[in-house]
């Protein structure tokens, strides 16, 4: 899948237009493939660190050595994401950034629905097939416990056609995300029940000209290290005018 990807570089190359400021050291954290090309030229430095490089989910940075740390469809698959986020937060200097991409929310859920079905049919019980993805609050949550500033969090919904449910699984063990679920059944799947998930795919989940669609939901997450110059919240009671007081101000005069 890697047009997801393409996808996904381009759009952080946009997002990262729109910070004007200057990042003189960047990483890319364990983006899959070739990883994640250097920005632009305000980057000065830019490192990759691949997941196999990382042993134990293991951040190895140095403590303030970066402005700029980018990671793509690496994130959902990590166990400790908490303890990965708070290790990026130390790797970072005041007033760095954090921009990353995870796939979450409501990815391949026609792709689940399918396959429980299919096996309560033919099978007597559902074994898990697609593991449970992030939500965006949660994530958002996330950023905060790890001591981020102004995070902010989104979803891009990005919805793939296939000629039928196999070609989905074979693009899915291409990109290495095939079931490691602790709990799924070990033996292997009958081809009987495969070939229901594909029928039944195509039930419910196919267009007029017959092809599939796959959801998948892009998680965008951003957060800074935090710095003296970020925008803060007011000290509560600190404000000069009433709610109610403001509130009469913007009414609109007259009747009718």
């Amino acid at each position: 899948m890697t047009f997801l990807l393409d996808r996904v570089a381009d759009d952080m190359a946009e997002r990262l237009s729109a910070v004007m400021r200057d990042f003189a050291d960047a990483a890319d954290i364990w983006t899959p493939g070739e990883g994640l090309r250097a920005p632009d030229a305000r980057v000065k430095s830019f490192t990759r660190i691949a997941l196999a490089d990382s042993p134990e989910e293991v951040v190895q940075l140095a403590p303030q050595s970066l402005d700029l740390v980018l990671s793509a469809f690496a994130f959902q698959f990590v166990n400790d994401l908490p303890g990965v986020l708070a290790q990026i937060r130390r790797s970072l200097r005041p007033d760095g950034l954090l921009l990353a991409a995870m796939i979450g929310g409501d990815t391949l859920n026609e792709l689940r629905q399918c396959f429980a079905a299919a096996e309560a049919e033919l099978e007597g019980g559902v074994s898990p097939r697609v593991a449970p993805f992030a939500d965006l609050r949660d994530i958002g949550s996330l950023l905060q416990r790890a001591g981020l500033a102004l995070p902010v969090t989104d979803v891009d919904r990005i919805v793939v056609r296939y000629d039928n449910a196999f070609a989905l699984m074979r693009d899915l063990r291409r990109m290495g995300a095939g079931n490691v679920l602790v709990e799924r059944r070990r033996t292997p799947t009958r081809r009987a029940t495969l070939l229901r998930v594909a029928e039944i795919y195509r039930e419910r989940f196919s267009d007029p000209d017959g092809r599939i669609r796959a959801t998948f939901d892009v998680i965008w997450l951003s957060g800074w290290a935090p710095h003296d110059s970020q925008p803060k919240p007011l000290r509560p009671g600190s404000a000069t005018v009433s709610l109610e007081a403001a509130v009469k101000r913007n009414a609109p005069s007259g009747g009718g």
